[in-house]
C-alpha cells in the first residue's frame, strides 16, 4: 500500500496525518490561503514519508478541485495547483464528505458536522454525495450554518444549541431517509450519546483520517 499524507482543513486548526506514521495538526492562521498551507505542513512533515495526499477542502469539489472559494479562510484556493505544489498525486473532497466516508459502515448514512459551520454529506450504498445542506434557511431568517455552527452555539448557549441540532437532525432524517446519522466534528463532543434520538451516533475527528485513506479505494469513489 502506498503511504498517505491526509490533510483535514479546518476552519480551527489542520489537522494532518500520514498513514502508518504520524499526526499533528496546527492551527488555521486567519484568513489562510493555499502558499500559507503549504509551507505549514512542509515544516511539519520535513521527515514524513508519503507517496499521494488527500485534503478535505472546506467547500464543494468536483474533481478533486475546489469549485468555489471557503467561507472562513482566505482567497486563491480554487485557482491554486495543489498537485504540483505537493509533487505527487493528490486527491480532494469536501471535508464533511472525507469525514463521513470514514464513519461508514453500509447502507445510506447521513453525516454532520458540527465544527465552525456546518458540514453535511450522504453516502448512499458507498456512493458519495456530498450536500451543501447548511446554507438553506433554518429559523428566524437564519440559515443552519449561521445557527448550528459555532458561532451559534456561542451565541444560542449550549442548550437552546443542542436543541436545535437535534431539531435539524430530524428535519434532514425525515427528507432524506437515511438509515443512520453520524454527528462529527469538534462540537458533536458536547453531546452524550442519551441525548441524541436512537439513530444517531457521535463519530470522532480521526475519521477524517479514515476517510482520506478511503479516497483512494475506488470503489468507495
Amino acid at each position: 500500500m502506498m503511504d498517505t499524507l491526509v490533510v483535514d482543513i479546518g476552519g480551527i486548526s489542520v489537522k494532518l496525518h500520514a498513514s502508518g506514521q504520524a499526526s499533528d495538526s496546527f492551527p488555521t492562521p486567519p484568513g489562510m490561503t493555499p502558499p500559507q498551507l503549504m509551507q505549514a505542513v512542509a515544516d511539519l512533515t520535513a521527515d514524513w514519508r508519503y507517496e499521494r495526499v488527500s485534503i478535505g477542502y472546506p467547500g464543494p469539489v468536483r474533481h478533486d478541485r475546489p469549485v468555489r472559494e471557503p467561507v472562513n479562510l482566505g482567497t486563491g484556493w480554487v485557482a491554486f495547483d495543489y498537485q504540483a505544489a505537493f509533487g505527487c498525486p493528490v486527491r480532494m473532497l469536501n471535508d464533511a464528505a472525507m469525514q463521513a466516508l470514514g464513519s461508514y459502515r453500509e447502507g445510506v448514512m447521513l453525516f454532520m458536522g458540527l465544527g465552525t459551520g456546518l458540514g453535511t454529506a450522504l453516502i448512499h450504498d458507498g456512493h458519495i454525495v456530498p450536500l451543501e445542506m447548511a446554507h438553506l434557511p433554518f429559523r428566524d431568517d437564519e440559515t443552519f450554518e449561521r445557527l448550528l455552527g459555532k458561532a451559534g452555539m456561542d451565541r444560542l448557549g449550549t442548550a437552546r444549541w443542542k436543541e436545535y441540532v437535534v431539531e435539524a437532525i430530524g428535519l434532514f432524517s425525515y427528507v432524506l431517509c437515511p438509515d443512520y446519522v453520524v454527528l462529527g466534528g469538534g462540537n458533536a463532543q458536547q453531546f452524550t450519546a442519551g441525548e441524541l434520538p436512537e439513530h444517531v451516533s457521535l463519530g470522532h475527528n480521526n475519521d477524517a483520517f479514515t476517510g482520506g485513506l478511503r479516497m483512494w479505494d475506488e470503489p468507495r469513489r
